[in-house]
């Protein structure tokens, strides 16, 4: 693996750390679906929550949050459509970005909840996790 996605691994890794930190479930990691991919999938409470992780080493050229544009919006409501259908989940999703920016030990994490709304095209609804 090269120095780049060693560094975007260890940037979900955290990310996930933070998460279960914070009393979230994990559902998955790097969940796929054709060449959509989802980085981490968890639970927060009676909520479903699809999250994207951007690590940076710095912001000078775009910021991390830039980083998510509506292109790759939409193909994360694409693969959390999916993994809906997949999962027999019938919840309305929520879309979180958690940034890491900078190196450990000095490591910034942000985490944007809820960070976009977007319809989906399958109409899903409230009910509570099994």
């Amino acid at each position: 693996m090269d120095k780049h996605n060693q560094f975007g691994r260890r940037g979900e890794d955290l990310a996930t750390a933070f998460l279960l930190s914070k009393g979230y479930s994990i559902l998955d990691r790097n969940w796929h679906s054709g060449h959509k991919e989802i980085d981490i999938i968890a639970r927060d409470g009676h909520d479903i929550v699809f999250v994207e992780v951007k690590t940076r080493s710095n912001e000078e050229i775009i910021s991390a949050v830039q980083a998510v544009t509506p292109a790759k919006m939409q193909r994360l409501i694409y693969a959390a459509e999916a993994y809906l259908a997949s999962h027999d989940y019938d919840f309305s999703p929520r879309f979180d970005i958690i940034t890491l920016v900078g190196a450990e030990p000095n490591l910034k994490i942000e985490h944007l909840c809820d960070a976009f709304h977007v319809p989906m095209t399958n109409s899903h609804r409230h009910r509570s996790l099994k």
